[in-house]
């Protein structure tokens, strides 16, 4: 069986044993999904955020577990930046992730509505601060997510060393669109689950 990418094109399904073949096959597959992500329009979009954020709030007690690592949109991420106001206002901790060293984990810093920021790698604000913050829960946006909670991203592999280094580690969440959804993403043996996942499609799952 053939997989078709979104230009059409033949894609195997790898060799489970064949590494070389994995990582092409990831890439493309990749590559697939973040132009699909391009195609939803700005209401689904916008929908599809609307409803990620509900389900958080649902899910979540800030009472608890108050301080929680999120991120800045990019390349069509859903947008939670309403979320994470609100979760300041009622009483909890934002913290952005940071590229601080190449091939490293990730490092997280306290945000505030409103607070300075500057232009990070891949030209991603974060928090022009010193602070370094160990969250109690990390969301994360995918590109990619298999039903045993893997998570395929850029290719760098920052959240996986970033999971496997934080202790106490945090409760790890992936967030997406339902057209994000892979039957396997071929986990590498470095690649750590996310402790849920949800992905939303902003076309069925209306609520009012």
């Amino acid at each position: 069986m053939h997989e078709l990418d979104d230009g059409g094109r033949a894609v195997s399904p790898p060799d489970p044993n064949n590494w070389s073949e994995i990582a092409l096959w990831r890439q493309m597959r990749r590559e697939d999904l973040i132009n699909k992500r391009f195609g939803l329009s700005v209401r689904e979009r916008q929908e599809a955020s609307r409803l990620i954020m509900q389900r958080l709030d649902a899910m979540l007690d800030i009472a608890t577990h108050p301080t929680i690592g999120v991120y800045w949109p990019f390349r069509g991420e859903p947008d939670l930046r309403d979320w994470m106001s609100s979760v300041i206002e009622r009483g909890g901790s934002i913290a952005l992730p940071e590229v601080f060293e190449k091939a490293k984990p990730l490092i997280f810093r306290e945000w505030k509505p409103n607070c300075t920021m500057r232009r990070g790698v891949w030209n991603i604000p974060v928090p022009d601060n010193d602070s370094r913050i160990v969250p109690d829960i990390v969301i994360s946006p995918v590109v990619g997510a298999d039903a045993a909670g893997y998570r395929l991203g850029y290719g760098g592999g920052f959240y996986d060393r970033t999971l496997s280094t934080l202790s106490p580690r945090p409760r790890a969440i992936g967030v997406g669109h339902v057209i994000s959804a892979l039957p396997t993403i071929y986990p590498y043996s470095h690649d750590i689950a996310m402790d849920e996942i949800i992905l939303v499609d902003p076309k069925l799952d209306q609520s009012e």
